[in-house]
């Protein structure tokens, strides 16, 4: 919030109008992107974060072979938890998102 105080032409509009000003991303947006990002660091590399993510076993996948099993979930407790809410999203990026190479700089 005060980030957006910084910048003197905006500084005197309220701090949804300066988001607005600024175009930032939406804090959904950004929720997202850090869940999906979680799930390649856990899937990609050893990692001593355990998750309940378990990848899909058929191999005629459709799609990226790092796809992961979906469950059924029959309270509201469990669906907004982080793994059954992320499957839906990882499972439908492209291939190339998920067989990223990351080199370190």
């Amino acid at each position: 919030m005060r980030a957006t105080k910084l910048v003197l032409t905006i500084k005197h509009l309220t701090y949804r109008e300066r988001l607005l000003q600024l175009k930032l991303p939406a804090l959904k947006y950004r929720h997202l992107r850090g869940d999906v990002i979680e799930v390649f660091k856990t899937l990609t590399y050893d990692t001593n974060v355990t998750f309940s993510l378990k990848k899909h076993q058929d191999c005629r996948t459709r799609g990226h072979n790092l796809k992961l099993v979906n469950h059924r979930c029959h309270y509201d407790l469990r669906k907004y938890f982080f793994c059954t809410r992320i499957i839906n999203t990882w499972n439908s990026l492209p291939e190339s998102v998920n067989s990223a190479n990351i080199t370190d700089s």
